[in-house]
């Protein structure tokens, strides 16, 4: 089962018999091959098997359902660095997770990040996140261990700021719990830091519950950090999560009183004059736009007839099946994501694997991946020539 649906919306809701077990701060698995610094990475240029660097050929799948093969590869020489953190996908019995590189995140790193790699080297280090059943009784976690979390990724960052950014311009990708770490290191370690924000080509923060001050591209979570309305702006942030309509009273994104089930780390103040940021990433300066799905084609098991289609790539695209625009209504802001209204689509339907209380959390980034990484290339081609 691939992790980013079969554990990703399994481990997103339900309860279980027993809570989390506790750990003991600092364990780590035995043997992490950690570099000089102390960090263990899970992508980083130069590493044997990289899942950050692999077969990127995608079955393009029509309305008609006529396909084709689509080929793309890694950059031999981006000109900028991708910074990702991965979201919950740690099945581990314990609150915390170890540095042992699983299958789990290699999955989500190849499903989330792996096709930026055409645009940036890909560096994402292993952190002791709050695992999938700590989410399970979030009562059971304390901020000491919600921080274990947050200070890993910190600390990696710092590691690779000092000894390998070189001065490069750096894109922040994060998903969910990932997200959520992220927004906290950028308002510690960028945000207030010209000399690191000069350095910031983007940042996408899915999945997070970002906010935004009502009516302004800046404010809340962020204090000099906006977000983006221009494929020609850098140093700004696209933020939303997706969903098939109006997120629930109780919904766990998109709402200022969402819980995505990790607000130890990033605690949020939940003013009337704040909302959640939403960017859309087909549109930054708003309205309705075309999304670009890209999927692992293991998906398609888990998606309504996509047993049928019979794919022989990693990757399939389902280009112009969907539709985003962001919305708004009460304390709600979300990406809405509808069918594009033309008739005789005859692929399989990713709305599917929207959930209740979470939407399309799960396909946060694949339901416009393939906008997102054009974004990315549009971006550092601006940078590079400011």
């Amino acid at each position: 089962m691939l992790v980013l649906v079969g554990v990703a919306l399994a481990g997103c809701g339900g309860a279980t018999s027993r809570p989390a077990a506790k750990t003991v701060p600092g364990a780590a698995a035995a043997g992490a091959p950690r570099d000089r610094w102390g960090t263990v990475w899970l992508c980083r240029p130069g590493l044997v098997d990289d899942p950050c660097v692999s077969d990127l050929t995608t079955t393009v799948v029509a309305r008609s359902g006529a396909t084709h093969v689509e080929r793309a590869s890694a950059a031999r020489e981006p000109a900028v660095d991708c910074f990702y953190v991965y979201p919950t996908v740690s099945g581990q019995p314990t609150i915390n997770a170890n540095l042992a590189i699983d299958f789990r995140e290699r999955e989500v790193a190849v499903a989330q990040a792996a096709r930026f790699s055409q645009v940036c080297h890909v560096y994402a280090p292993i952190y002791r996140q709050i695992t999938l059943s700590a989410l399970q009784h979030p009562a059971s976690i304390t901020r000491a261990e919600a921080l274990i979390a947050y200070e890993g990724v910190l600390a990696s960052f710092r590691d690779y700021l000092a000894h390998y950014n070189h001065g490069r311009g750096i894109v922040f990708i994060g998903h969910s719990q990932g997200a959520v770490i992220l927004i906290k290191l950028l308002e510690q370690d960028v945000d207030g830091k010209p000399s690191v924000r000069r350095r910031l080509v983007s940042a996408l923060l899915l999945g997070g519950n970002l906010t935004v001050a009502k009516g302004r591209r800046v404010g809340g979570s962020f204090s000099h950090i906006p977000a983006c309305s221009s494929s020609r702006q850098t140093g700004c942030v696209v933020a939303y999560s997706s969903f098939t309509a109006k997120p629930s009273e109780s919904s766990q994104f998109g709402r200022t009183t969402s819980d995505g089930g990790v607000r130890l780390l990033a605690p949020r103040n939940v003013s009337p004059k704040l909302r959640i940021m939403c960017v859309n990433p087909a549109s930054l300066a708003g309205g309705t736009a075309v999304l670009d799905p890209y999927i692992p084609a293991l998906v398609l098991a888990f998606v309504p007839a996509g047993r049928a289609l019979k794919v022989q790539t990693p990757w399939v695209s389902f280009p112009g099946e969907y539709t985003g625009r962001c919305e708004s209504s009460g304390n709600a802001t979300w990406l809405q994501v509808s069918p594009d209204g033309g008739g005789g689509d005859r692929r399989p339907l990713l709305a599917g694997l929207q959930d209740p209380a979470f939407g399309l959390h799960v396909l946060d980034l694949n339901i416009a991946l393939g906008n997102l990484v054009e974004l990315v290339r549009r971006q550092v081609a601006a940078y590079s020539r400011r």
